[in-house]
């Protein structure tokens, strides 16, 4: 039943489409580099901020509350 929808408006979609003006400057790629490149930098520096943290969670707690 599904695939019976989807092909009918899949069909419509294609006869359908008008043109588009669109532009891709060639700065569009760096920009989008960038953001990528951002976000690695903030995943790693949120896992350092937080190392202590995670790494607390397999360390061996020392009964007398020493911290070696």
């Amino acid at each position: 039943m599904r695939k019976s929808f989807f092909v009918p408006v899949f069909v419509a979609w294609l006869l359908f489409e008008a043109p588009v003006d669109a532009y891709l400057d060639p700065g569009s790629g760096s920009m989008l580099l960038q953001i990528l490149l951002g976000g690695f930098a903030a995943i790693g520096v949120i896992g350092k901020l937080y190392w202590n943290r995670i790494t607390s969670l397999w360390k061996r707690k020392d009964p007398q509350g020493n911290s070696h």
